[in-house]
């Protein structure tokens, strides 16, 4: 729960499960995130940790850091920056580094609902654990200009639940056609003034993740804010 005050809040939230037997398994996973909100900005801050092991072998192991900071420039414009960090070593991912800033607008703004969309331009450079073929050449590493086009909201839908979602979109100024793209969603139910039960969906899409690597990866997440 944020207030206009510029105090910093945190939100901890964390899932695990464990199998023997026949089969092993164990997944877990683990999302820390700070926010300060004023009555002119907001910074936010999120890391998360995705881990699964299914019979001796990895199946996820994920690895991310993001920091967004907005300012509003009127009642309904404001202008934002982010910078974010990946590591997905299923997906050959050493490291994807992010930079972006543009100007979005508040379409909804109310004490249960937000609605905002926003556009700008950002550089994302990623490395491989193993050279990749992308856009048609083997790469140690691969760096580009995109556009930022996304839209997020926050609702209130009872004095209990709150839902959250963002879509992003990442069109390749570099190689036309190709893409990225994210959604996010996350369910909350209030257990008490502090403890929350969460359920959630991640989605990602790369439509030139290299040679022998899928371009859809979707996790779905429960657990206990």
């Amino acid at each position: 729960t944020l207030k206009p005050d510029n105090q910093w809040r945190y939100l901890l939230t964390a899932g695990a499960n464990a199998s023997t037997g026949n089969s092993k398994s164990a997944a877990a996973n683990l999302t820390a995130e700070a926010a300060r909100l004023s009555s002119i900005d907001k910074w936010t801050f999120i890391g998360q940790v995705n881990y699964a092991r299914n019979d001796g072998e990895t199946d996820t192991e994920r690895y991310a850091l993001g920091s967004q900071y907005t300012r509003d420039l009127t009642p309904t414009w404001f202008g934002f920056g982010t910078i974010d960090s990946l590591r997905d070593k299923p997906a050959n991912l050493s490291n994807r580094t992010s930079l972006a800033s543009g100007l979005g607008y508040h379409l909804i703004r109310n004490e249960r609902h937000n609605f905002d969309v926003s556009g700008g331009l950002g550089y994302s450079r990623d490395r491989y654990d193993e050279p990749a073929e992308v856009d048609g050449v083997l790469r140690e590493s691969y760096g580009r200009l995109e556009l930022v086009l996304a839209e997020e909201s926050n609702h209130k839908l009872t004095d209990t639940t709150s839902l959250r979602q963002r879509l992003a979109l990442y069109p390749n100024l570099r190689d036309s056609g190709e893409y990225r793209a994210s959604f996010d969603t996350n369910l909350t139910v209030a257990m008490t003034q502090n403890m929350n039960l969460t359920a959630g969906v991640s989605w990602r899409y790369n439509s030139d993740p290299g040679v022998g690597v899928k371009k859809t990866d979707a996790m779905f997440i429960t657990g206990i804010s």
